[in-house]
C-alpha cells in the first residue's frame, strides 16, 4: 500500500511540473504569456538577485548608467589614436590629481562607458580600492553616482575619496569627499552594453532637454 502511495505521488510531482514546464515555455497563449512573465519577475526578484547580492557582497549587484557622465566618444570600440585625442581634450581636468596619460591607461575600464550600459558590481573594500576604480556610491541624489577615483587621502583615520565623472569638465561638490560608508560597490566590468534603455526609455523622456537620448 505504501509503495501504491508514493508511486502515485512520483505520478502526480511529475505531472506538476511537466504541466508547469508546459505553460512557462511552450504554451503560446495570453495566459501562458502571463505566467511566464509573473514567474521570471519572482524569479529574479526572489532568487536571482539575492543569490547574487550574497554572491558578489554588494546590495546593488547590477547597475545601470543613467548619465553620460562616463562616456567616451570611442567607446567599445576606442583605439590608441582614440584615446589620444579623447586624452588631449580631457588632460587638464587630471593635472591636479597628477594622473598622467600612461597611469590612466591602465586604469580598469579606461574607455568609459555608455549611457544603458548594464555593470556588474563587486563588493568595494575601502583598503583595496586605489585610483583608476571606479565605484558606485550614495551621494544624496535621487540614485546612486558611478564615477572614477581620482584621489584617496586619509582624515581620522578614515579613508576618503574624491571622484570625477571621465566625460565631466570638473568634479561635483558631492564627489569631493567620499566617505567610506557612502560607497555601494565597485564597478567589474561592462556586463551588457545598452540594455538598460529596456528600463530607461520609460522615464528618461522627463530628464532636461540636454539630459535625454544617447550619448
Amino acid at each position: 500500500m505504501m509503495t501504491q502511495n508514493k508511486t502515485k505521488a512520483k505520478s502526480k510531482t511529475k505531472k506538476f511540473f511537466k504541466r508547469f514546464w508546459w505553460l512557462l515555455w511552450k504554451d503560446d497563449s495570453f495566459k501562458g504569456w502571463i505566467f511566464s512573465v509573473v514567474f521570471l519577475f519572482l524569479f529574479i526578484k526572489f532568487i536571482f538577485f539575492p543569490f547574487l547580492t550574497l554572491a558578489t557582497g554588494t546590495s546593488m549587484p547590477l547597475a545601470i548608467v543613467e548619465s553620460c557622465s562616463m562616456y567616451h566618444e570611442d567607446g567599445l570600440f576606442s583605439t590608441a589614436s582614440g584615446f589620444d585625442l579623447w586624452w588631449e581634450t580631457h588632460e587638464n581636468k587630471y593635472d591636479r590629481f597628477e594622473i598622467e596619460k600612461e597611469e590612466f591607461k591602465d586604469f580598469s575600464l579606461r574607455k568609459g562607458f555608455n549611457k544603458g550600459d548594464i555593470l556588474f558590481l563587486l563588493k568595494a573594500n575601502p583598503e583595496k580600492l586605489e585610483v583608476g576604480d571606479i565605484i558606485i556610491f550614495n551621494a544624496n541624489q535621487r540614485n546612486p553616482v558611478i564615477h572614477r577615483i581620482v584621489e584617496i587621502k586619509e582624515k581620522n583615520g578614515e579613508k576618503i575619496f574624491s571622484t570625477l565623472g571621465d566625460n565631466n569638465p570638473d568634479q561635483i561638490n558631492f564627489e569631493k569627499e567620499i566617505k567610506e560608508n557612502q560607497i555601494i560597490g565597485k564597478a567589474s566590468f561592462r556586463l551588457v552594453p545598452y540594455a538598460g534603455w529596456i528600463k530607461l526609455m520609460f522615464y528618461d523622456w522627463k530628464k532636461p532637454s540636454s539630459e535625454r537620448g544617447l550619448c
